[in-house]
C-alpha cells in the first residue's frame, strides 16, 4: 500500500513538475519547434579573420562597423518602407564601412568579402545540439533576417541542410526582425501556435521582440552582453546551447530512469 501510494506522488509530482523556486520547469512542455536566429548556429565573428586578410590590424573593428550598419540598415528600410533582402543590405553595408573607414577594395575583392556570408563557421556545439532536437522530435526551422541565398549556401557549406524542416527567412514577407510580421512568419510556415514555438535568440533586441510577439524565447548569449534595458526579458539565457536543450527538453528522460528503476 505504501509503494503504490509512494508511486502515485510521484507520478503525479513528475506530470507537475515539481522543482525549485526559479528553476525551469520542463517536464509538462509540450514544446513542438525551435526557431533559431542563424548568429545562434554560426560565428558572426567568423567574418573578421577575412576582413583581417585585406586590412591588417582593423579586421575586428571593420566587421563590427559592418555588422552593426547591416542591421541598422534593416531598422531604417522597415520603417521606411524601402525593402531589400538582406544580401543587398549587407553589400550596401559594406560600401558605408569602407568609405566610414577611408578604405578601398577592388570590386573582386569586394566580392570575396562579401561572399565571407555565404561560408560562415558553426559554433563547437551546433551539430550535436541542432541533433539531439532532431532525435527528440522537435521541428528544426530558422526565422532569419538572411536571404534566401545566405541560408542555403550557409547550411550546404556546413553541411546541416538536411537538419532542418524549414530554412525560413523574413524576405517570404519583405519584412525584418524585430517587427511583428518577421515573427509571425514561423506559426504560418509550421502550423502551430506561439507557445509551441520556442524561440532561439542571439542578439538581445531580437529575444526582446520574439518575446513581445508572444514567443518562448530563449537568449543565447554567445558574446555574454548585457540584456536590453527594455522592460521584457527572454524566459531564460544562457552562454552556449546546452541550456537550449535543457529548456526545451527537459529532464524528464532522468525522471523517467527513476520511475522504471522503483517499478
Amino acid at each position: 500500500m505504501f509503494r503504490k501510494a509512494f508511486l502515485s506522488i510521484y507520478t503525479l509530482a513528475a506530470i507537475l513538475c515539481i522543482t525549485k523556486p526559479g528553476v525551469a520547469q520542463s517536464v509538462h512542455r509540450h514544446y513542438k519547434a525551435v526557431a533559431f536566429d542563424y548568429f545562434v548556429l554560426f560565428n558572426a565573428n567568423s567574418v573578421i579573420p577575412h576582413a583581417e586578410k585585406y586590412f591588417p590590424g582593423k579586421g575586428a573593428e571593420f566587421t563590427k562597423l559592418w555588422r552593426s550598419k547591416q542591421f541598422e540598415y534593416c531598422y531604417l528600410r522597415t520603417i521606411t518602407n524601402r525593402y531589400e533582402d538582406f544580401f543587398k543590405i549587407t553589400e550596401d553595408a559594406l560600401n558605408y564601412t569602407l568609405r566610414a573607414m577611408k578604405l578601398d577594395m577592388t570590386a573582386e575583392d569586394k566580392k570575396e568579402l562579401l561572399n565571407a556570408y555565404l561560408s560562415l563557421d558553426l559554433w563547437p556545439d551546433t551539430k550535436a545540439s541542432l541533433q539531439k532536437l532532431k532525435d527528440a522530435g522537435i521541428k528544426i526551422i530558422t526565422i532569419a533576417n538572411f536571404s534566401p541565398q545566405m541560408l542555403r549556401a550557409n547550411a550546404d557549406k556546413a553541411g546541416i541542410a538536411n537538419m532542418f524542416d524549414v530554412l525560413l527567412s523574413t524576405d517570404a514577407n519583405h519584412s525584418y526582425k524585430p517587427s511583428a510580421a518577421a515573427y509571425q512568419l514561423g506559426m504560418k510556415k509550421l502550423g502551430f501556435k506561439k507557445e509551441e514555438i520556442v524561440f532561439a535568440a542571439f542578439g538581445s533586441w531580437d529575444a526582446y521582440g520574439a518575446k513581445c510577439f508572444g514567443y518562448p524565447t530563449y537568449w543565447v548569449n554567445r558574446f555574454s552582453l548585457p540584456r536590453e534595458e527594455l522592460g521584457i526579458m527572454p524566459d531564460s539565457t544562457s552562454p552556449d546551447m546546452e541550456g537550449l536543450l535543457k529548456f526545451v527538453l527537459g529532464r524528464n528522460k532522468k525522471a523517467g530512469c527513476a520511475m522504471r528503476n522503483l517499478l
